[in-house]
């Protein structure tokens, strides 16, 4: 499981067909309290956006939470954190 703050989406002209219609949003992942980098992500609750913190699942799990059909993620938004108490 990882944690982050969505910092934007992504625009793509050309994608697999599985993917029409669920969002692509950029994440800054944060481990320790501190950015690790960005990830792309695909929002399985279709309401997240930019600065919201959220936590991901990646892996097989990522593809699975979508129960429609399987669609080719690594890492999907799961869910919304409502407080986070670190300082970044």
């Amino acid at each position: 499981m990882y944690t982050g703050v969505v910092a934007g989406s992504v625009v793509a002209t050309v994608k697999d067909s599985a993917l029409e219609g669920v969002p692509l949003l950029v994440v800054r992942k944060i481990e320790n309290g501190k950015e690790a980098g960005l990830i792309v992500a695909a929002d399985q609750t279709r309401q997240a956006g930019k600065g919201d913190f959220v936590y991901m699942i990646g892996s097989k799990e990522a593809a699975r939470i979508f129960r429609v059909k399987r669609i080719p993620v690594d890492v999907a938004i799961v869910g919304f954190i409502d407080t986070y108490n670190e300082e970044l």
